[in-house]
């Protein structure tokens, strides 16, 4: 079994969003359509681990509108 330590770190929703400049809201849609970063459920909650949220913010680079 992994240690704790080697687990990469978590955010809910919120801190997720402020990470990657968004919104809540804006999140919650891309749940809801696809297009959004990997996120996990763990009961009721969801949460994005940041390494997911980094590759989300890379794979989404534009040189143009």
């Amino acid at each position: 079994m992994p240690s704790v330590e080697s687990k990469a770190p978590v955010k809910a929703t919120e801190a997720a969003a402020a990470y990657c400049g968004s919104t809540a809201s804006t999140f919650e849609k891309l749940r809801h359509k696809g297009g959004g970063p990997v996120y996990c459920k763990i009961g009721r909650r969801v949460v994005y681990r940041v390494e997911d949220l980094d590759a989300w913010l890379a794979e989404n680079r534009r040189r143009s509108t």
